[in-house]
């Protein structure tokens, strides 16, 4: 009674319930809940917002019928108003989003009232693509010669999984290990796709014991790297790789000679052009780093950033290692002196004059290493391949010594000039020679992301501004077979008993197809082995003709026939001209009687950028039925196709 009538003097207020007053602490008018109910119709509004409205209409009800002062009554409508304003614009935003959402159920919900499925999205994952069959098939000549020269140097097949259990994989990849792909638990085990086939390789070797010391194993398989991808160059997320690596403990450098010139041989029977191999050392690398004060917790991190010089001029290189890696800027500048050398058996000569460098134990190591490596290369022939590049870092941790990747025209981005990315000058700069000017390449431009299905893709790189990179790569891992022996029996002291040393060389089939490709393109090759084409003149002679297929291919001379009970001729030929199939073997009821058959010689040729079937007058050649198959394996078109359309282009080609 007392709190009333003070409320009452301080507002000059007639007598009304104490509610009324105190409703903006939470206590309802009861024309408030009247209010409220007369909207429950209206579209969803901010419940709170609603109330003070209700709340607010009450009480100028009750100031008008108790007789307030017209000061106080103003006040309460102006107030009123303000609400009504705010809970009409957010009524028709209730309404619009309403309206909209009603079209969108109208729009997913079909004639009998169910939902609509959302519309499926007909993509490959990014960082993925299918192939054709012509793609294939010149992907299938690719693999098909690579595996040719890994058993020809004496290789066995291996075959490991495609994922692994994560704790193989980590700490093994540098700052490439945010490029695995995470599996989710899978029954208790925690999984990851294989980022490539080195460590696998040596996971095997450790499980078997040491059993297969002294081998030599290749395989070929999908790996995954959660990378941004560059379709057209080769640079995929999921993509092929061809491996070949030897284990065991053989005299040094021998296997290490004998991985390059199994690369150069490979590299030289394929189609990609000029090529060279890069080499270096992990132990040169790291003695130069030693040398020029390079501290010993920053040396892979500082390796990492070397390996970038192929991409990028020594500017942003040097700024990685400052700026982002905290190395003092005067050691940077004495690692560019070192790196920006490349060459032959006399860089290894000017090296092993320098005094400081030869006093690091790693770097004499890797120099003694390599001197010996130059003499095998020379006997193997290779030499003119090589390119001895003290800027070749390799980014994984599990590299040892000698460290390599084969590099063609068009690995590196259009424009770089790979010796020209020198731009800071050493601290005597007055007195030594001009640094060459820098080529300045523009960063890759990024296209605008898309929104597909209402999800934001990952930028777009512009492809024309990248280049493939490395077609090949690889090196000597001596302590990663060791390492998984040791992590699996807990003790330390048996890493030297259980170290298996090995070397190998990863092959990317996806950046060589890129290369490759446009050429099998513009030359016009074949994308199928089918040699012969049976077909039938007249009545289709159905059965004949199955019989004779299943014949031409017991004898191992692959056919194909068109599945069509009583097809025409001119149809026929049609379908063996699309696949380009070289002989055509007509059955005509007459010449089967005389036990003879038609063989007609089909040949195609590049026209102005074309492929054109060559017309000929020829009507074809009579063939006895039952000599059919001696006839057309000695005949020279038969034996230039069984020799492989590949290796005709290889000769025409080099």
């Amino acid at each position: 009674m007392f709190l009333r009538q003070r409320l009452r003097a301080a507002h000059r207020l007639p007598s009304y319930p104490l509610y009324l007053i105190l409703s903006g602490n939470g206590i309802t008018h009861p024309n408030t809940r009247r209010a409220m109910s007369t909207s429950a119709g209206s579209p969803s509004v901010d419940v709170g917002l609603t109330e003070q409205l209700a709340a607010q209409r009450a009480l100028v009800n009750d100031l008008r019928l108790q007789g307030a002062e017209s000061g106080l009554l103003e006040e309460a409508k102006k107030k009123l108003g303000e609400l009504q304003k705010q809970v009409g614009i957010a009524q028709a935003a209730a309404k619009a989003k309403e309206k909209g959402k009603s079209k969108e159920e109208a729009d997913d919900t079909g004639k009998d009232g169910a939902k609509k499925k959302e519309r499926l999205l007909l993509k490959t994952a990014k960082g993925t693509r299918d192939y054709e069959p012509a793609e294939m098939y010149c992907r299938e000549q690719i693999e098909r010669l690579v595996k040719d020269v890994f058993t020809t140097y004496g290789g066995s097949c291996l075959d490991t999984p495609v994922f692994e259990r994560k704790d193989v994989l980590t700490d093994k990849y540098g700052e490439d290990a945010k490029l695995i792909y995470d599996l989710l638990d899978q029954g208790g085990e925690q999984l990851a796709l294989r980022y490539d086939h080195t460590v696998p390789l040596a996971r095997y070797l450790a499980m078997t014991g040491g059993t297969n010391a002294h081998s030599k194993l290749w395989q070929v398989g999908k790996v995954y790297r959660r990378d941004n991808p560059v379709m057209s160059k080769g640079r995929m997320r999921e993509f092929s790789q061809a491996d070949f690596d030897i284990s065991g403990a053989w005299d040094p450098m021998i296997p290490d000679g004998e991985i390059i010139s199994l690369l150069c041989t490979i590299l030289s029977r394929l189609d990609v052009g000029e090529f060279t191999i890069k080499i270096n050392h992990r132990k040169i690398l790291d003695g130069i780093f030693e040398v020029c004060g390079v501290p010993q917790d920053k040396i892979r991190t500082i390796s990492s950033a070397v390996d970038k010089l192929d991409k990028l001029p020594w500017a942003e290189v040097k700024k990685e290692m400052t700026v982002e890696k905290g190395l003092d800027p005067a050691i940077a500048d004495r690692i560019g002196e070192y790196v920006k050398h490349k060459g032959g058996p006399d860089l290894l000569k000017q090296l092993e004059a320098d005094s400081n460098l030869m006093a690091n134990a790693s770097a004499k190591q890797g120099l003694s290493d390599m001197s010996l490596l130059f003499t095998f290369l020379k006997a193997y022939r290779v030499l003119d391949k090589i390119s001895f590049d003290l800027s070749l870092a390799r980014g994984l941790d599990y590299y040892t010594g000698i460290i390599y990747e084969a590099i063609v025209e068009a690995s590196a981005p259009p424009g770089f000039v790979s010796t020209n990315v020198f731009i800071s000058p050493p601290a005597d700069a007055e007195n030594t020679a001009p640094t060459p000017t820098p080529v300045v390449l523009p960063k890759p431009k990024k296209k605008v992301p898309k929104k597909t299905g209402g999800a934001e893709e990952e930028e777009e790189i512009d492809e024309s501004q990248v280049g493939v990179g490395s077609i090949a790569a690889g090196g000597r891992y001596d302590g990663l077979v060791g390492a998984f022996a040791v992590a699996a029996s807990g003790d330390p002291k048996k890493k030297a008993k259980m170290d298996v040393p090995c070397v190998g060389v990863s092959i990317g089939l996806d950046r060589i197809f890129a290369i490759v490709w446009p050429k099998w393109v513009e030359r016009g090759m074949r994308s199928m082995d089918t040699m012969v084409y049976v077909m039938a003149a007249g009545d289709g002679l159905l059965e004949q003709r199955v019989q004779l297929v299943s014949e031409l291919r017991e004898a191992g001379i692959k056919t194909d026939f068109l599945a069509k009970t009583k097809p025409k001729l001119p149809t026929q030929f049609a379908a063996g001209e699309k696949d380009e199939v070289p002989f055509a073997v007509i059955l005509g009821a007459d010449e089967l009687k005389d036990g003879l058959v038609t063989v007609k010689e089909q040949r195609w040729e590049m026209i102005e950028g074309q492929k054109v079937k060559l017309e000929s007058s020829d009507k074809g050649t009579k063939v006895e039925r039952r000599n059919l198959i001696e006839w057309l394996k000695n005949s020279k078109a038969y034996n230039d196709w069984k020799q492989g359309e590949w290796a005709k282009v290889k000769q025409d080609s080099f």
